[in-house]
């Protein structure tokens, strides 16, 4: 076999589907693909197998978190400097490997298992004979999760191959880098297609699937990534007016197993914990009282992040213990649980991407600097209890956000993807005595396969 890319690669993996109900996520025994796929029942366990894919270390599991928080400047890697947290705390500083540092490696290898199980279920679909409503919804699906995880590709490490097909393990195609430009113009043209073929609102089993919101969400983040602002208001006033979600009158209500999937939530990684193969690990990593050795705990808040909260603001007990607050095990997150009665590693909590006071800030970025916007922000700071701002209020109105963006959204994956979009990276991790790096580095695999393959900025 002789594909470039990771995604054939790994082209066996892509093949096992999953069980009909869609909170049952465990993947079925391998099946012979040409025989598999020929009902609306096999598409189902398609689809599912996407989602499936969410779960793996290289993406929501491990992977994202460390690229997206623990890169930044909202957390570090924890006391720990062996074994899993030495590796982490080189990502930290910047000083990854591009042949050795797996969790970066993973991230890469393990989304491009999920983009070729959508592209599975996108290339047989059509032929399959099933109800046109259910064929409609899983192709949404599909492309509203393949869409993400390209977002996570081409936001982490720029130009990456761009395969919207499924690959044969006979095929000997290579496939190019492509620009992130170019990977986000197809990924606009997904989710609008996504959008319209997704339903608002799900019941029972399916609570959790993408949703309308969920695809013009992640649609309005990449009109902002692309610095298309104009486009992204009247998506972000579509989900404001038309889909339904409100901020919950508690920050806390958010959060813990009894609000998975909550009215503000519009997408989470959904896990289920209690030896199933489907709970998540990240509620150990980031818990010192689960890992019960003092600093194991990784994904540790910065003073920094500490510093950025507000006095009286309500989001700060309920995202991190402080340094020498009420639990007396340093600061660590709080917002993904702190005890579980699971197995290690398979814990109940969701990952939330997606959620509605994201929206109200998008859309105040989205507007730039008027009254309309700081209303938006102002209804984030409300719940928060905190005081209104305006353009009388110290700063820029783009720093303002930012912190305001900080602080609500921590620890959720959106720091180190704002640095960057804000144009703040830079000047934020110089703070910290980093020199940053904007683009993570390729994985030496791909460009020991690769000859044409450009390795990002060192």
């Amino acid at each position: 076999m002789k594909n470039k890319i990771a995604s054939a690669l790994v082209l066996i993996s892509l093949l096992s589907a999953c069980s009909e109900k869609f909170t049952d996520l465990s993947p079925i025994s391998q099946r012979n693909v040409n025989d598999f796929y020929r009902d609306g029942n096999d598409m189902t366990g398609a689809i599912n197998a996407v989602y499936k894919a969410l779960h793996q270390n290289g993406a929501y599991n491990q992977s994202y978190w460390v690229m997206g928080e623990m890169r930044s400047d909202n957390t570090d890697g924890g006391a720990d400097q062996t074994g899993l947290g030495a590796n982490m705390n080189i990502i930290d500083n910047f000083g990854e490997n591009a042949a050795t540092a797996e969790i970066i490696n993973s991230s890469y290898l393990d989304t491009y298992v999920g983009i070729g199980r959508a592209n599975l279920v996108l290339s047989r679909i059509d032929a399959v004979s099933m109800d046109e409503a259910l064929k409609n919804r899983i192709k949404g699906e599909a492309l509203f999760l393949r869409s993400l995880f390209y977002y996570n590709l081409a936001v982490n490490f720029g130009r990456v191959p761009l395969v919207l097909s499924e690959i044969s393990t006979e095929e000997g195609k290579t496939y190019p880098q492509v620009a992130a430009a170019d990977i986000y113009k197809q990924l606009i043209t997904d989710l609008i297609k996504a959008e319209g073929l997704l339903t608002i609102k799900y019941t029972g089993t399916n609570v959790g699937r993408a949703t309308k919101g969920a695809a013009a969400t992640l649609l309005a983040k990449i009109y902002l990534t692309t610095g298309e602002k104009t486009l992204a208001i009247p998506v972000l006033r579509r989900i404001i007016s038309t889909y339904g979600y409100v901020l919950t009158p508690n920050y806390a209500n958010i959060w813990g197993l009894s609000n998975k999937n909550n009215a503000e939530s519009i997408f989470e990684v959904q896990f289920k914990g209690g030896g199933t193969n489907t709970g998540n690990s990240f509620t150990n990593e980031f818990s010192a009282l689960l890992i019960q050795t003092t600093g194991g705990y990784k994904n540790r808040p910065t003073p920094e992040m500490q510093a950025a909260y507000e006095a009286g603001d309500k989001r700060f007990a309920v995202s991190m213990n402080p340094l020498n607050g009420p639990l007396n095990a340093g600061r660590f997150i709080l917002k993904y649980g702190t005890t579980s009665s699971f197995p290690i590693n398979e814990a109940d909590y969701n990952f939330i991407v997606l959620r509605y006071a994201d929206v109200l800030l998008m859309l105040a970025e989205a507007l730039g600097e008027t009254t309309e916007s700081y209303a938006l922000i102002n209804q984030v700071r409300t719940r928060a209890g905190l005081a209104d701002i305006s353009s009388a209020t110290s700063g820029t109105f783009a720093e303002k956000l930012l912190k305001e963006r900080r602080v609500e959204l921590a620890f959720e994956n959106h720091r180190w993807p704002d640095l960057l979009r804000f144009g703040k990276a830079k000047e934020i991790m110089a703070l910290q005595g980093k020199t940053a790096r904007l683009l993570f580095l390729i994985p030496q695999r791909e460009l020991d396969i690769n000859s044409t393959y450009t390795q990002n900025p060192q």
